[in-house]
């Protein structure tokens, strides 16, 4: 196990993980699971704020890890966090698992599509409901949303086929 100065973990406190031994832990998995998979890629981390680190992938031929709408990526993160979580059982921060740039992708794609969505519902008056989607990209349009003055969302149903509706504001 990775320890602190003090030969305790983290920073010196006992029970506590460092964001960087987290990190580390999470890139070991990573290039461990990519190894076996047979994958040559490259995996780096950094640091998205004080508790979230991202594991990210890159190299040539990756689109398996990433999957249909990023249904495998999700699982690899899961089991990531999970990796993680065992190793250090006491607590762990956020941990996003990113393949060859996708997340950003997809971000900057369902913004797109959430702004146009908007214009339609200011355009017709009418409500629109969204396909169910994961709270990562639920997210992502309510946030683009709420940058649009005349439209507002709410989310509808149980996961996991919860899902957006875009609405004219009231």
């Amino acid at each position: 196990m990775i320890s602190g100065n003090d030969g305790e973990e983290g920073h010196g406190m006992p029970g506590t993980i460092s964001l960087e031994e987290q990190a580390a832990a999470a890139r070991e998995f990573m290039v461990g699971l990519l190894e076996s998979f047979g994958y040559d890629a490259d995996v780096t981390t950094r640091e998205l704020d004080e508790e979230t680190i991202e594991v990210s992938a890159s190299g040539d031929d990756l689109g398996l890890l990433i999957g249909p709408r990023g249904a495998t990526l999700a699982a690899l993160q899961d089991l990531t966090r999970t990796a993680v979580q065992h190793r250090f059982p006491a607590r762990t921060d956020r941990i996003m698992v990113d393949v060859a740039g996708y997340r950003q992708r997809r971000i900057a794609a369902l913004e797109r599509f959430t702004r146009q969505v908007a214009e339609q519902v200011m355009s017709s008056g009418g409500e629109q409901a969204l396909e169910p989607m994961n709270a990562a990209d639920r997210k992502v349009v309510h946030d683009t949303v709420n940058e649009i003055d005349g439209v507002t969302t709410r989310s509808e149903g149980e996961d996991p086929g919860r899902y957006v509706v875009v609405a004219p504001s009231a």
